[in-house]
């Protein structure tokens, strides 16, 4: 997904003062060799391309910034394919992780297994079980994500409205972007939250849970998706259902369909909200730091915010070209 300006300009602050660091202290060609692995999901939706693409920037940026540090990139289908993917990079040696997990409680056990063996775990957006196995999280302000998209829906309704919601796959990061978007509702006594269902970021699933949904209710006046690909699948279904009802569809994270939506005037889709697949890069550059003895930041938890794409921007967060 692309970032708005302040965000880009936040990111591109935390690797200059990345690349600053590394002038002041040139590579050593009898450096002891140092090896990251970083596992991530397969790129089986949209925002999982975008972190499949951003890690394997990750991989060449720092492989060529110091030729000391070897990234061994892996991207697994499931969440066990990818815990026997975490212990075969223990086996050949890591100094450092950086894990997306599919899932946090499967993935918890072979992190454990990492920490033991003294592997600095750099945790990114979906946690895991036990949060103290971290050396450092990177996350997407996901209560920032669920607030700022209640609030744009509440504005888009004028307030008053019956509006449903998709989770995504069920775990902390859903949790505390549901939790957000459910106070803002409360906090509006004219908007009703009628239905909620789970579409697991899946546009196929967006599509099923959006039949139901209309089957259910005659009228809806907006629904929150939570995902850009999943908002896809639910558009297809109401666009095909031949209603005319809904005056406002949401979904997360600026993909460039959606962003291309925005910029091409659709009257439904109007805007997103932003969660980067990029914290993956600056996870892994955190961990470059970390396996070459520099300090921590200050803050166990690093946390890139949620902004709002709408037609006063879209033209700057619109990238024909990435991966998402």
């Amino acid at each position: 997904m692309k970032t708005l300006p302040v965000l880009a300009a936040a990111l591109c602050g935390m690797l200059l003062a990345t690349s600053c660091s590394r002038e002041e202290a040139p590579v050593s060609a009898d450096a002891a060799p140092k090896t990251i692995g970083i596992s991530i999901p397969a790129a089986d939706h949209g925002w999982t391309g975008g972190v499949v693409y951003w890690a394997q920037r990750a991989k060449a940026d720092i492989e060529k910034a110091d030729p000391a540090v070897k990234v061994v990139l892996v991207a697994s289908k499931s969440s066990e394919e990818q815990a026997s993917a975490v212990e075969n990079l223990l086996v050949r040696g890591i100094d450092a992780l950086v894990i997306l997990p599919n899932e946090p409680a499967p993935l918890t056990p072979a992190c454990k297994q990492a920490a033991a063996q003294g592997v600095k775990l750099v945790v990114v957006d979906r946690g895991l079980a036990d949060p103290s196995l971290a050396t450092l999280s990177v996350v997407g302000d996901n209560p920032g994500f669920g607030r700022v998209s209640a609030e744009r829906l509440v504005a888009a309704l004028g307030g008053t409205g019956d509006v449903a919601l998709m989770h995504g796959v069920l775990c902390q990061v859903d949790t505390d972007r549901v939790d957000a978007f459910k106070k803002v509702l409360a906090e509006n006594p004219g908007i009703n939250l009628v239905d909620e269902g789970v579409a697991d970021w899946s546009t196929e699933k967006g599509l099923s849970l959006m039949e139901a949904f209309l089957q259910k209710h005659p009228k809806l006046d907006a629904v929150w998706t939570g995902d850009d690909d999943v908002l896809l699948g639910a558009l297809q279904a109401y666009r095909e259902s031949g209603r005319t009802d809904l005056k406002a569809l949401l979904g997360g994270g600026g993909s460039k369909a959606v962003v291309k939506m925005i910029l091409d005037g659709d009257p439904l889709v109007t805007q997103t909200v932003t969660y980067p697949p990029k914290m993956i890069y600056v996870a892994a550059q955190h961990a470059f730091e970390i396996v070459r003895g520099r300090d921590l930041p200050a803050e166990k938890t690093v946390v890139v915010p949620a902004e709002t794409i709408d037609a006063s921007n879209a033209a700057a967060n619109y990238f024909p070209d990435s991966a998402y």
